[in-house]
């Protein structure tokens, strides 16, 4: 048994398990509409709830501010249905890497074009992170929560429908202005940044009204459970919620738990961030520290959910003016640059179970990046740096290996000896291996030990963001798709084989004959996997070959020599 089979055997097997959940969600349960804010808040639950489709603080965060007398009620407000959200006027906003749609219906972020960043199904088109069309939805939402104080239902008014970040400036900012309601003036306030995905949202709240008031703010991702449009086939990536706190540090919030509301995450706390996460990006709502919070999550219906924070704007009494601003992080998932950003942001790049072994060999492939420029070449020298850092066990492997395929001859002689009776035969071949002093798990146990790295090496190249639409050379210029013309995986079913060659072979036909199909199968399996992953198994595989033939041929001459002949 080779690294290769080994490998993947074991990513193929996960796979399948991934499909197996899939295909084993149940129905989700139907929502109940919870009860809306009340004067004073009372509800018994500590969590967040829902009232037409707006979030609603729970007690646990509304006991955290101080109660003043005259709090405002929910406003009925009309909810949108289905993933058809409410439609106003366009607002066209540009910076130097993206292109964002505000919708002044709700003052939503509707659309977000990532202008360095190809769209995976036609490259002369920029990637949409955010979207609301063809029956896809991703958007950024944010409101206040109070009687008649603005939510993302709200219609804004704008003085200008196109924004530009000139030649100069290091931001652009779009205000949106609230119908006032009983002397409560709200204005909305998108900043976009040079040179960055963050952008601020927030609210500026005057209170010219005779009553003291003091409302929360929301700020929520609202989206589909589809996975992102061009995603390969056969490769799991994750789509779904994500949260992150310094007590319960990062989880995961999936969609079927949603749907059986089942999700277990961190309601209440003073740190950390929410989001909604595909692969390669994400889009993150990221609180300053210390600011107590709620964080929620809900499938609204429709195949629609939601994720979002509440945090309370303290006390505005009457002839003041208070304001809440909260960053957005909507753009690639690049591990470098996430950490400076909120603590625990760069665990939004996934790379399995084995993050503390993929962090590593991410950090050095970008080393190698820097030095070669070219991420098909740094995959080449990674894979290389692996290979030659397990040569003691692969050689021990192989070692073995060349043992079994030497005695290959004498054990099938035993097989034919003892016939159908297999019991004897078993008998037969375990003396045998003792009085040659072979294990025969030698070759297998060596290979075990290196499994975790070649599985986190995998998810690394399948993570990383840098090697989408990144070009290796010639016909390959996306090391993130598979090969166009399948020349890859048909040289690697092409190694696969003369590996074949070189193993024992099995005295059993039936194993006999799986091993010689196992290239052909693996080969197809490879057309569909991205370039990348491909190039650096044929590595492994190439340099596996060049190892184990040099083993082989050296047990094999010392068996041929007069001098080792009994």
């Amino acid at each position: 048994m080779d690294t290769k089979k080994l490998v993947l055997f074991i990513i193929f097997s996960t796979s399948l398990l991934f499909l197996w959940e899939e295909w084993q969600k149940e129905q989700h349960r139907p929502l109940v509409q919870s009860p809306g804010l009340t004067q004073g808040l009372k509800n018994d639950s500590s969590s967040a709830l829902f009232q037409n489709e707006t979030p609603v603080p729970g007690e646990k965060l509304t006991a955290s501010t101080q109660p003043i007398k005259g709090l405002p009620s929910q406003g009925d407000g009309k909810p949108f249905i289905g993933n058809k959200l409410e439609s106003g006027e366009k607002i066209l906003i540009k910076t130097d890497i993206i292109i964002a749609e505000i919708d002044t219906a709700g003052g939503d972020l509707r659309r977000l074009e990532l202008l360095l960043h190809p769209d995976k199904t036609d490259k002369n088109k920029a990637f949409a992170l955010l979207q609301n069309q063809s029956g896809r939805i991703n958007v950024a939402q944010s409101g206040l929560i109070g009687g008649g104080l603005p939510d993302h239902k709200t219609r804004y008014t704008t003085v200008s429908e196109a924004y530009n970040l000139a030649a100069g400036q290091d931001k652009v900012e779009v205000r949106l202005q609230a119908p006032e309601v009983e002397g409560i003036q709200v204005t909305k306030i998108y900043t976009f940044h040079r040179g960055s995905y963050i952008i601020d949202v927030g609210f500026e709240i005057n209170n010219q009204g005779s009553i003291a008031i003091q409302p929360f703010s929301y700020f929520q991702v609202l989206r589909d459970s589809e996975p992102p449009v061009g995603s390969v086939f056969m490769v799991p990536t994750y789509t779904g919620g994500a949260i992150y706190t310094e007590q319960e540090k990062f989880s995961k919030i999936e969609f079927p738990s949603l749907d059986k509301d089942k999700a277990t995450y961190p309601k209440n706390s003073d740190n950390g961030w929410i989001a909604m996460l595909e692969h390669y990006f994400l889009t993150a709502w990221l609180p300053k520290d210390k600011t107590p919070r709620e964080y929620y999550a809900k499938h609204l219906g429709e195949n629609q959910y939601s994720v979002g924070v509440i945090l309370p704007t303290g006390t505005i009494e009457p002839g003041s003016s208070s304001s809440v601003s909260v960053p957005l992080y909507a753009g690639p998932q690049e591990q470098s640059k996430l950490a400076s950003l909120a603590k625990g942001l760069d665990l939004t790049v996934d790379y399995g179970w084995l993050t503390v072994i993929g962090a590593p060999l991410f950090w050095l492939l970008s080393f190698f990046h820097s030095w070669v420029g070219n991420w098909g070449v740094a995959i080449i020298l990674l894979t290389m740096l692996v290979k030659l850092a397990f040569f003691p066990l692969s050689a021990a492997g192989y070692r073995s290996m060349a043992k079994l395929r030497v005695v290959t001859p004498k054990l099938q002689r035993l097989r034919e000896q003892h016939g159908g009776d297999r019991q004897r035969m078993n008998q037969a071949m375990m003396e045998f291996y003792k009085t040659e002093k072979i294990n025969p798990m030698g070759g297998c146990l060596p290979i075990l030990v290196q499994i975790p790295v070649f599985i986190s090496l995998y998810w690394v190249l399948l993570a990383s963001v840098e090697l989408r639409y990144a070009p290796f050379t010639l016909w390959i210029q996306d090391l993130s798709s598979p090969d166009p013309y399948y020349v890859l995986p048909i040289i690697m079913g092409i190694s696969m084989f003369i590996q074949s060659k070189l193993n024992p072979v099995s005295t059993d036909p039936i194993q006999a004959k799986v091993m010689q199909i196992m290239p052909v199968a693996f080969s197809v399996f490879f057309f569909f996997f991205p370039a990348g992953l491909v190039l650096y198994s044929l590595v492994n595989n190439t340099l596996s070959i060049a190892q184990q033939w040099q083993i082989t041929r050296m047990y094999e001459g010392a068996a041929a020599s007069p001098s080792t002949k009994k």
